[in-house]
């Protein structure tokens, strides 16, 4: 290389490297003066990556476009190196900021910390991702990132590895995505970080792993947390050695600015052109501030270790070697460092600018009526009061302009004056805007939403095969298979055996093992899977084994899926099918129905009960063209009972939120789903001899529940309602209940007292005589009927027993 040549590769390599410690210095500043924000009063809570800049700003020279972070609420200064965070958004988040403008990842729903791109457009459709840097959506619970992790990086392994997937280009450039994740040291320590490392490694997938060790989670030392006090050395024996799989583990210092670089690109080297997973175990990190604003680490580390950390701090150590090295002079960085100061305040005082005036015009039209209100009221001390507070409040929001309205409303409730009118008129459209702010995309909003799906019927012919249930569900999933190459299952026993009730029997063997596959006994990370794939523009439909099981991923599901859309406000969607099976069977661990459970902890997802396979089949066609994300419960104990199969198994439908009568009646109606349909059909033919009529609807889904409010035209007939589910006593009965009776207005029609027909507290003891005297069966619902007509009419309906 020439002199010139060198001379000019110096040059730019020195303003790169200044560039990195300005952008070090403005993220440690943001994080000062967020803390400060907290204590004055203008955010609620923070939580900062001071300490981290340094590393951050390594990895994000290795992080290329179509690469996939999965990280945790520290990670500010390598979002701002990968050009998808300003310090502006930052702080538009630390204040809650509703515009997606100012607060991209959230909307102002998330606490700070919590980083997103959108990944998705303005009609909800996903963008080129593989052109873009993408971050999923942070969530707060330690190590939850993880299982997501393995699904982002598992998507790259099918983009490579699966030849009918290279046609996507814009989502995926032949599988050399890499999915880096991040986590702070502590939160190794649980059980879902090493399910995914055993996963990703089992896989063999382009993930990379940094771990932050500031050797605390929060005022516990490491010793508490980790084997050999390292979880790089308590992960050696995940190291690959020849002829087998496992990881590469680097070991490098949060402050070693060369050192750090080098390493995070060997890593990710390694990962995106082996797809060899990758683990980073950054040490000797330190947090100058402590966990967040919450408490002070003063409280529980000794002076020795707070005079190390200041001394190891990464951005000192920094200039100390840039100094040391000649590549800047104290003065060069005194400079820098003042820049950086003034730019991130600059970006703090126009973030907190912006957010008051998107809350101004609400306050200024809100003391307006309040002032006509005090001219034109007999109450004029009173109001001036509730105005005077509004006016004066000390950095006021939304809800103080919603209190003092609402307030004086209740003062001229009996006064007819103009101002009355419009105060309720603002109060009804700040109620509309701030139901968009806040409660918007809990599923979604786009033109595929499942609730816009057309409804296909299933259509019969007189040769129509009567078939195994399963058959059903097989030949559903062959046509899924055969008519998108976007659409894979996996889980235990799913591939080579066709799942343990074989409606995927044979489907491997025609589609392939990255199309249908097996997984271990990990239920979280087959959850992560899905998630992770379906974020990538996939179609992966997930399966738990057994309905009971859902329990090890109940906190992926009900933290990261179901609130996906939510906490992004349509910037993310993950239109993952999560498929299992429940209801009747044996014993106390695959009987269960903990659909109350289910119904409270995932919302944001559709819950769907399909009392036949058929029903089912339309449920898996619907979703498939839907971008919302469900769970499919299919009735364990259906799949050998015969169905005839539909002529167009790939292409009929069946609708969200639509109950189905299937069976009309005049005395009673018994509303249930799932297996309780054929019980409730039994018992409602035996009532029939005894000149009792039950009309039974069954709801078909629970999430959406009815959405048309058909259930309610039943109870205007009959007037008497049964609910019936095999949940326990004020699970999901208690939900049908009330959506029947509350939101429907339904109790209006009633002339008896309604039932609801469960379980036992217990679950269900083994064996058939276990499973009847534990769950409802036909006789329970035979004599409820008959005890509410007998209420009616006793001289008809003697006692029975």
């Amino acid at each position: 290389m020439s002199t010139t040549n060198i001379i000019k590769e110096s040059t730019k390599e020195k303003t790169e490297i200044l560039s990195d410690y300005r952008l070090a210095c403005e993220s440690r500043e943001a994080s000062l003066l967020g803390r400060k924000e907290v204590f004055m009063g203008k955010a609620k809570f923070g939580i900062f990556g001071d300490g981290k800049e340094i590393a951050q700003i390594a990895m994000a020279k290795a992080f290329e476009k179509g690469d996939f972070r999965s990280g945790y609420y520290r990670d500010q200064t390598f979002m701002l190196a990968i050009g998808e965070l300003t310090l502006e958004q930052y702080f538009a988040q630390l204040y809650a900021h509703t515009d997606v403008e100012a607060d991209p990842a959230s909307a102002g729903r998330l606490m700070n910390g919590h980083f997103a791109t959108r990944m998705l457009d303005d009609n909800g459709e996903l963008k080129a991702l593989s052109k873009l840097k993408n971050s999923s959506a942070d969530i707060s619970p330690t190590a939850a990132q993880m299982p997501r992790l393995v699904g982002l990086a598992y998507a790259s392994k099918l983009f490579r590895e699966n030849n009918q997937l290279h046609q996507f280009k814009d989502l995926s450039v032949s599988g050399n995505e890499v999915a880096f994740g991040t986590i702070g040291n502590a939160s190794t320590s649980e059980g879902i970080f090493y399910e995914s490392i055993n996963a990703a490694g089992v896989l063999q997938i382009p993930m990379l792993v940094a771990v932050w060790d500031d050797e605390y989670g929060i005022s516990v030392p490491q010793e508490y947390h980790t084997t050999k006090s390292s979880i790089s050395e308590a992960l050696k024996g995940f190291q690959r050695e020849e002829g087998t799989n496992g990881y590469e583990i680097f070991i490098t210092k949060g402050w070693d600015y060369e050192d750090l670089i080098d390493t995070f690109k060997k890593a990710a080297k390694l990962s995106r052109e082996e797809h060899v997973p990758t683990l980073v175990h950054v040490k000797e990190v330190t947090q100058p501030q402590g966990h967040s604003t919450s408490g002070s680490h003063e409280r529980y580390k000794s002076k020795e270790r707070l005079e190390w950390e200041r001394e190891h701090d990464c951005i000192v150590k920094m200039r100390e070697w840039m100094i040391t090295t000649d590549l800047a002079t104290a003065e060069e960085l005194d400079e820098i460092e003042k820049e950086a100061k003034q730019f991130a305040k600059n970006a703090k005082n126009a973030a907190w600018k912006a957010f008051n005036a998107s809350i101004k015009q609400d306050e200024k039209e809100a003391l307006e009526l309040l002032s006509q209100a005090v001219h034109e009221s007999a109450y004029k001390d009173v109001l001036q009061g509730l105005r005077n507070n509004l006016k004066n409040a000390l950095n006021p929001i939304r809800l103080d302009s919603v209190k003092a309205v609402k307030k004086a409303l209740r003062v001229i409730r009996k006064e007819n004056i103009p101002a009355r009118k419009k105060l309720q008129e603002w109060v009804k459209r700040v109620a509309k805007d701030n139901f968009d702010n806040y409660s918007s995309h809990l599923h979604s909003q786009s033109a595929l939403a499942a609730l816009n799906v057309k409804e296909i019927k299933p259509e019969y012919t007189d040769d129509s095969a009567l078939v195994d249930g399963r058959e059903v569900l097989q030949s559903c999933f062959d046509h899924a298979l055969a008519r998108d190459p976007k659409v894979l299952a996996f889980g235990e026993d799913v591939g080579k055996i066709g799942d343990v009730n074989q409606a995927f029997a044979g489907l491997q063997e025609k589609y392939g093992e990255l199309r249908v596959g097996d997984t271990g006994i990990r239920e979280t990370t087959i959850i992560g899977q899905g998630i992770g794939a379906a974020l990538r523009g996939l179609r992966p439909i997930a399966e738990i084994q057994y309905l009971d099981y859902l329990l090890y991923a109940i906190q992926t599901l009900s933290d990261d899926l179901a609130t996906l859309q939510y906490r992004t406000r349509g910037g993310q969607k993950a239109p993952l099918i999560v498929r299992t099976r429940g209801h009747r069977l044996e014993g106390v661990w695959h009987a269960g129905s903990p659909m109350g459970m289910i119904l409270h902890s995932l919302r944001g997802m559709y819950v769907l009960v399909p009392r036949n396979m058929t029903q089912a089949a339309g449920f898996y066609n619907t979703l498939l063209q839907s971008d919302d994300t469900a769970i499919i419960i299919e009735c364990l104990n259906g799949y050998r009972l015969k169905e005839r199969i539909p002529e167009n198994i790939g292409e009929f439908t069946v609708p969200l939120g639509q109950p189905e009568t299937i069976r009309e009646g005049e005395d009673i109606t018994i509303v249930t789903y799932g297996s309780m349909c054929r019980i409730v059909m039994e018992a409602a033919e035996q009532l029939k001899e005894y000149d009792i009529s039950c009309e039974v609807i069954d709801v078909q889904t629970l999430l959406p529940f009815d959405v048309n409010h058909t259930i309610v035209e039943s109870l205007r007939k009959t007037n008497r309602v049964i609910f019936a589910d095999e949940d326990v006593p004020g699970g999901a009965s208690a939900f049908m209940m009330q959506k029947v009776l509350e939101e429907q207005n339904g109790y209006a029609y009633l002339d008896s007292k309604p039932v609801t027909i469960t379980s036992k507290e217990h679950r269900p003891a083994y064996a058939s005589d276990g499973d009847y005297f534990s769950k409802p069966n036909t006789e329970d619902i035979f004599d409820r009927a008959y005890e509410i007509m007998a209420e009616v009419n006793p001289q008809k309906y003697p006692d029975l027993y």
